[in-house]
């Protein structure tokens, strides 16, 4: 392969050296406990392409856009191409792709299903003129079924879920009732222009999630992987991570690194800050986890113990604060509200509804007597949330809950990360390269070995409802 400086890394005429094959190779491992290797590798890639719409083509100059000069767009459009079909991912999964354009959507679609792929885009709601394109190679997957999830809320956020069927032959001896499917999300969640946005970015990621468990449900899907692609708009350290992590999905990135929680970027935005954001997730069937309600109430507390201290609360303040004016030792549910109010997670648009509301004070209420006193309070509301390295100590203790695990016995898929990168390569250091022009993202690409997981007779239970 011809080796490429930094400065070609933004050729058009020249095309990168990848230490990702475009074709099935046979996975040399030898039997794992619980795993047998499968004699083949697929890919996936995730990339926010910068909607030219967004595009500023002047720092200085804030209405000047891509959009308005076809030559720059088109060209830019056609690199971004040129780098994809190069790579080859056997899931290509996309942001900011401008829909509006019928002649760049045209573009998309004719060269990406020359190369091979089945192709679908979905518009943000409302006409907002970017979404989503995700592309599946028919080599690789057959796709089963595909899903829209339309948020309808603040920010006109979308996601789209493929059920896939891993097409690449097994071993000869795999039984034939051994299922080979996988269920893929691509989406792109608010942008967090101030703090009181977490909470809309946790409900989009709370509504894939339980979409995702009835989706499994309706489809008798408890054994099959799953894999979260896309802009997440959000951090190591914010509480979507957390929330994922608790319901057992790993940054496949991270898995193969082991890298330092803040050290790789994957994004400059339009502030000019460099943060990493951008994620490819996987969860396989056998992970434990717990109740996603119960995540994602903890998750809910998590944010309002940071707007807590952000306003300089102790842990007797914060008590004493969501007490209110009640004269007694404990919390009611009204002076509870209240606290929500203030802080902005209830009363404005998209905080929390009636339902969601009702079922945080249920779970904070642990004794049920209909009011929180300070015991329940430290426990269930300022230390609910796990940090991640408290996951990782759970999860190697086997004390998460492990009422999610798989109801099948014996075989069935899953997939073991061999490699992840992002480019350009400086973005790995915590680097912002100047030369950079394709986007404002840099891409990620992680190649994937499919494995034959087992089910063992002490780990099966159902998957429970919420």
């Amino acid at each position: 392969m011809v080796a490429v400086t930094n400065h070609d890394m933004d050729s058009h005429s020249r095309l990168p050296a990848t230490s990702f094959p475009s074709v099935p190779e046979i996975e040399t491992e030898t039997r794992e406990t619980e795993q047998e290797a499968l004699p083949c590798l697929v890919s996936c890639t995730t990339f926010n392409i910068l909607a030219p719409i967004y595009k500023r083509l002047d720092p200085l100059n804030q209405g000047l856009r891509e959009s308005e000069f076809k030559a720059f767009w088109l060209d830019r459009n056609q690199r971004i191409l040129d780098w994809l079909l190069y790579e080859a991912s056997s899931i290509i999964c996309l942001q900011e792709f401008w829909v509006g354009n019928e002649e760049l959507v045209r573009m998309y679609s004719e060269r990406l299903h020359d190369a091979g792929y089945t192709t679908f885009k979905l518009g943000r709601t409302n006409n907002r003129g970017d979404g989503l394109l995700t592309a599946v190679h028919k080599d690789y997957f057959s796709v089963l079924h595909h899903r829209e999830l339309l948020f309808n809320d603040f920010g006109d956020r979308v996601a789209q879920l493929l059920h896939l069927q891993l097409n690449v032959p097994l071993w000869q001896n795999q039984r034939a009732n051994f299922e080979r499917e996988i269920l893929v999300v691509n989406t792109h969640l608010l942008f967090p222009h101030d703090s009181s946005l977490c909470i809309v970015r946790l409900q989009q990621v709370y509504k894939i999630l339980q979409y995702l468990e009835s989706y499994q449900k309706e489809n008798q899907l408890n054994s099959i992987p799953i894999m979260l692609c896309g802009d997440w708009n959000g951090s190591k350290r914010g509480h979507v991570y957390k929330l994922l992590r608790s319901q057992g999905f790993e940054s496949t990135y991270d898995i193969v690194h082991d890298t330092d929680a803040h050290k790789w970027v994957s994004h400059r935005n339009h502030r000019g800050n460099i943060c990493g954001v951008d994620f490819i997730w996987l969860r396989n069937a056998n992970t434990s986890r717990k109740p996603l309600k119960t995540s994602w109430g903890e998750s809910v507390f998590s944010i309002l113990k940071y707007q807590l201290r952000k306003a300089s609360m102790t842990e007797h303040d914060a008590f004493a604060f969501l007490k209110g004016d009640n004269c007694g030792d404990f919390i009611t549910y009204s002076a509870f509200l209240e606290a929500l109010r203030q802080v902005n997670l209830i009363g404005v648009p998209s905080g929390l509804n009636f339902q969601e509301t009702r079922d945080l004070w249920i779970q904070a209420d642990t004794d049920g007597n209909g009011v929180v006193d300070y015991e329940e309070f430290k426990q269930g509301i300022w230390n609910a949330m796990l940090s991640d390295r408290e996951v990782k100590e759970e999860e190697s203790n086997g004390n998460l809950d492990s009422s999610k695990l798989s109801t099948e016995e014996g075989a069935y898929l899953g997939f073991k990360v061999k490699s992840a990168a992002l480019f350009p390569r400086e973005v790995e250091k915590g680097l912002w390269p100047e030369h950079y022009s394709l986007s404002d993202h840099a891409r990620l690409t992680v190649m994937l070995s499919p494995v034959k997981m087992q089910c063992s007779q002490s780990r099966r239970h159902s998957l429970g409802a919420n």
